[in-house]
């Protein structure tokens, strides 16, 4: 056997064991593997799995997944129920430390999630943002959209309000091809 045989030998038995390796259902980025093997689209961030945080705090606004904010501003957040935003948020004990072990364990910089991982490269080292909106990532995604779609909308108002144009935001998906502001045509359009 010559040496270029023994090197394409050695490559073809390197990508049959590469083949055959077990690998898990997804991979860093957020995408599922589909039985057949190929990566399907999921996820820009982990969806709200948490029936607790969904409900403590779904029921006043849309529950952000805890992969859009570090974890030191959940922690600040929490900290600060009882003036949160100018309104008393406070939890019982027990829910309030399963909501932040929650939120802890599935922040930004604990995401393997394309957008949480964009998030964190955009946040300053000790910055602690208490807003999504204050994220540098957030803005820039948006920072072409005209304010009279945003604030000058009665059924957007914010960019904290991310359901009312981002059609799948409460499954974790913020794709732009997904984008339908509330009584506007595509907004670029007009």
């Amino acid at each position: 056997m010559n040496v270029r045989n023994a090197i394409l030998a050695i490559a073809a038995g390197a990508l049959t064991f590469v083949s055959q390796i077990s690998l898990s259902d997804s991979d860093h980025d957020g995408r599922k593997r589909s039985k057949g093997g190929m990566f399907e689209r999921s996820a820009d961030v982990a969806p709200v799995n948490n029936a607790t945080y969904a409900k403590e705090c779904g029921e006043c606004h849309f529950a952000y997944q805890p992969g859009l904010l570090p974890e030191r501003s959940w922690q600040k957040i929490l900290d600060g129920l009882s003036n949160h935003f100018g309104d008393n948020a406070e939890l019982a004990a027990d829910k309030r430390q399963e909501i932040m072990k929650y939120l802890a364990e599935n922040s930004a910089e604990h995401s393997s999630f394309r957008r949480s991982e964009k998030i964190m490269r955009s946040i300053e080292n000790k910055a602690t943002p208490m807003r999504i909106t204050e994220i540098r990532y957030i803005q820039t995604r948006h920072y072409e959209v005209p304010a009279r779609l945003i604030k000058g909308n009665d059924k957007v108002r914010s960019l904290s309000n991310c359901s009312a144009c981002h059609t799948r935001a409460d499954q974790g998906s913020y794709s732009e091809g997904e984008v339908k502001i509330p009584g506007a045509a595509r907004w670029g359009d007009d």
